[in-house]
C-alpha cells in the first residue's frame, strides 16, 4: 500500500507544471458551460498547447464530438469526463511481460540519445529493482564516450552493484558478452546494458544494436528480454521523432520517460503512446534517486486532472 501511495504522489508531483498549464485552460473552457464550436476550438488549442500533438488532438476531438452528439451531451463538464476516459484509453496499451520470465539473468538493453537521461535512468531502475531484492549487473556498452563509462561506474558504486566495463572505444558486443558471463556466474536476476546514443549516425547505431543483440543471443537465445527507450519529456515533439527513429533501428518493448517534472507539456505522453503503440514502463519524476516510478495509466490521467 505504501509503494502504491508513494507512486501516485510521485506522479502527481511530477505533473505539476503540465497540470497547472493544462487545467487552467481547460477549467476556463468548462466554466463557459456550453458545448459549441468555440468550445471545441478551445479544446483543440488546449491539447496542442500541452504537446498532445496535432494528429492525436484531432483524433481525440473528433471522437469526443461524435460521442457528444450521440449521447446528446450539452454540458462542458460532461465532455471533460469523456476526455479523461479517452486519454486513459490511449495510454492503456498492452504491457510487455516485463520481468516475469523464469530465465536469469533477464537482459535489458537501454537505448536513447545522449542527454536524454539514459544512464541516470539505468541507475534509478537498478535502485528500483534492488529494492525488490533483485540482484543486478550493469554493462557499460556505451564505449564511444569515456564519460558514459565513468558515469555508469559511479552509479554502480552508488547503488551497490557490479559494473562490467572495457576501455573507451572497445567493442560494445564484447562488453555485453563479458557482462552476461559475469551476471550469469554471479546469479544476477537482471543484466542492464547501456548502449551508445548516437542517433545522428543512424546506420552505425542500428548495426551496433544488432551486433549487441546477436552476441547476447549466443549466451541466451531468448535475450534480450527487454529493449527500453529513454525519452526526455522536455524535448516534446523532438522526443517523438527520436522514438520513431529508434523504433526503426531496434524492436522496442517499452519506454522510460524522464524529466517529466521539468515540462509543462507532459501531454507528449499521449502522442507517443498513440503513434508508437509501445508501452510506457517507467517515468522519472525528479532529480532524486528515488524519483522514479512504474508507469500507471490511471495514475497519470488522475495526476493530470487532480
Amino acid at each position: 500500500m505504501f509503494n502504491f501511495l508513494k507512486r501516485k504522489e510521485q506522479v502527481k508531483e511530477g505533473l505539476t507544471k503540465t497540470r497547472t498549464s493544462f487545467l487552467t485552460k481547460l477549467t476556463s473552457l468548462v466554466a463557459k458551460n456550453d458545448v459549441n464550436e468555440e468550445f471545441w476550438s478551445g479544446l483543440e488549442e488546449t491539447l496542442i498547447g500541452a504537446d498532445v500533438g496535432v494528429e492525436t488532438t484531432m483524433a481525440l476531438v473528433d471522437k469526443l464530438r461524435g460521442r457528444a452528439d450521440k449521447e446528446r451531451v450539452r454540458q462542458a463538464a460532461q465532455v471533460q469526463e469523456m476526455l479523461k476516459e479517452e486519454l486513459l484509453a490511449i495510454l492503456r496499451i498492452q504491457n510487455s511481460d516485463f520481468g516475469i520470465s523464469n530465465v536469469t539473468p533477464q537482459v535489458i538493453l537501454v537505448v536513447g540519445v545522449n542527454g536524454s537521461g539514459k544512464t541516470t535512468s539505468i541507475g534509478k531502475l537498478t535502485k528500483y529493482l534492488k529494492a525488490q531484492d533483485k540482484k543486478v549487473t550493469l554493462a557499460a556498452g556505451d564505449t564511444f564516450r569515456a564519460a558514459a563509462i565513468d558515469q555508469l561506474k559511479i552509479w554502480g558504486q552508488r547503488v551497490g552493484v557490479d559494473v562490467v566495463a572495457h576501455q573507451p572505444g572497445a567493442d560494445p558486443g564484447a562488453v555485453a558478452y563479458d557482462a552476461w558471463q559475469a551476471a550469469n556466474a554471479r546469479h544476477a536476476d537482471y543484466l542492464i546494458v547501456d548502449t551508445a546514443g548516437r542517433l545522428q549516425t543512424k546506420i552505425n547505431l542500428m548495426k551496433e544494436l544488432e551486433k549487441i543483440g546477436r552476441v547476447i543471443k549466443k549466451c541466451d537465445a531468448t535475450a534480450p528480454h527487454e529493449t527500453l527507450l529513454v525519452l526526455d519529456a522536455v524535448t516534446g515533439q523532438n522526443g517523438l521523432q527520436q522514438a520513431r527513429e529508434f523504433k526503426k533501428a531496434t524492436p522496442l518493448t517499452g519506454l522510460i520517460l524522464t524529466k517529466l517534472d521539468g515540462t509543462a507539456k507532459g501531454g507528449i505522453v499521449f502522442a507517443i503512446a498513440k503513434e508508437l503503440q509501445v508501452p510506457i514502463q517507467y517515468i522519472g519524476t525528479g532529480e532524486g534517486i528515488d524519483d522514479f516510478a512504474e508507469f500507471d495509466a490511471q495514475d497519470f490521467v488522475d495526476g493530470l486532472f487532480a
